[in-house]
Formats: C-alpha cells, sequence, structure tokens
C-alpha cells in the first residue's frame, strides 16, 4: 500500500524525468489506464487496478530509468523485453515521441493488448512483436540492431543477458529495472556470464519511487 500523493507530487517527478509536456503526458496516462482496466476485465494482463498504484508502480516506475539515462528521449532505438502490459514502452513511447521503441512478449494476449493501447494513443513510435527473446536473439534481422536494451520485472539478469545480448549494437548499453535485493542477488553471475565480453556493469544510487512507492535502482553496463 503507498500513502497519497499530491498531483504536484508526481508532476515534480515526471518533469525530472524528462517530461516536457506534464499535461499532455497525464491525460494520455489517464486513457491508458481506462483502457488497461477495460482489457483487464476481460484477459488477466496486470493486479494493479487501483489508480495511485498504476500511477506509482507503473508510470512512475517506468519513467524513471529516464533520470539516470535521459539520453532515451533523444531518438534512440529501445527494446523492451518482457513487456508485459506494456510498461514501460507505452510509458516511454508516450513521454518521448522521438524515440523508437520496440516492445517485445511472448505472450500474444499481453502484445495485443499494447498493440491495440499504442494504436489508441497514436504512438507512431511504438512497435510490437510477439516472441521469445533467445529465438529473437539467434535471428540476423534482430542482432546489432538497438541502442539500449531494458528489462522490468521479468526473469533474472543472467538470463537476460545470455537470451539477448546480440540485440544490442555495439556501442549500446544494457540497463534492467531492480530492486536492491534483486540486483545484489543477481549481479555476480551476470559478471560471471558476460566476463569475457569485455563488459562492465554497474548499478546506479538506490532511489525511492514517489508516494513511498518502492525502492529500484538499475544495473547497467558499461564498456
Amino acid at each position: 500500500m503507498i500513502r497519497d500523493f499530491s498531483r504536484e507530487e508526481f508532476k515534480n517527478f515526471c518533469l525530472s524525468c524528462g517530461v516536457s509536456d506534464f499535461d499532455f503526458f497525464i491525460n494520455r496516462c489517464d486513457n491508458l489506464y481506462e483502457l488497461l482496466l477495460a482489457a483487464n476485465a476481460k484477459v488477466n494482463l496486470t493486479r494493479i487496478q487501483d489508480k495511485d498504484d498504476f500511477m506509482i508502480k507503473h508510470v512512475a516506475d517506468s519513467l524513471a530509468i529516464c533520470r539516470y539515462f535521459p539520453e532515451i528521449g533523444t531518438g534512440l532505438r529501445i527494446v523492451d523485453i518482457g513487456c508485459g502490459a506494456g510498461f514501460p514502452s507505452l510509458i516511454l513511447a508516450t513521454a518521448f515521441p522521438q524515440l523508437q521503441i520496440t516492445a517485445v512478449d511472448s505472450i500474444s494476449k499481453k502484445t495485443a493488448f499494447v498493440e491495440s493501447a499504442g494504436a489508441s494513443l497514436g504512438l507512431s513510435n511504438l512497435k510490437v512483436f510477439t516472441g521469445r527473446s533467445r529465438e529473437m536473439n539467434r535471428r540476423e534481422e534482430w542482432q546489432e540492431r538497438f541502442d539500449i536494451l531494458t528489462a522490468r520485472a521479468v526473469s533474472d539478469l543472467r538470463t537476460l543477458y545470455r537470451e539477448a545480448r546480440n540485440m544490442l549494437k555495439s556501442t549500446g548499453r544494457f540497463v534492467f529495472f531492480k530492486t536492491p535485493e534483486q540486483a545484489a542477488a543477481e549481479l555476480d553471475n551476470l559478471k560471471k556470464i558476460s566476463s569475457r565480453h569485455n563488459i562492465s556493469w554497474r548499478v546506479t544510487e538506490v532511489f525511492d519511487l514517489p508516494a513511498a512507492g518502492g525502492k529500484r535502482v538499475f544495473v547497467y553496463s558499461d564498456r
């Protein structure tokens, strides 16, 4: 349970993440919330249905990546592995129309929702693909294609790296959403599997989501 939070607190957080037009952005997020509720009544997409929870656990959590990696909003090509119901894909595509983001998930009911919601919100910078990252990782058309590879609330770091690393450009960067506890538990195995690939790994400072919504870090590559 998160405590009550003010619109001003949420606005300040969004602005700190690089959102330039908060009123437009929050209106789109309201629309997305209604779309998610309607879809969730038919198929199980997310356990989060309370509006405040949605704004913190989905919207703010998704946006937080841009506080530490502001280049994301400048037109890069991003792939979101295991996008689920579209977080962070839908939020980032809404906040930053200049970036190009590909949302990937193996569960068709989830990618169908992401594609439908993206169309409803007019997100021409969002593409959706139904499939498994380990299969895409072996296909030439997906290799060395993206500037940033991210994943939120899906799989462990070792598995993510092993099954998707070929999709990233040689100059690209992995950025993974994690809790501090997850990062501490998974980082050693990630370093072991990537040791022969000349990749260094770093962890951001621990930060709080608005309204005491939880602690987060990002685990990211640094060549």
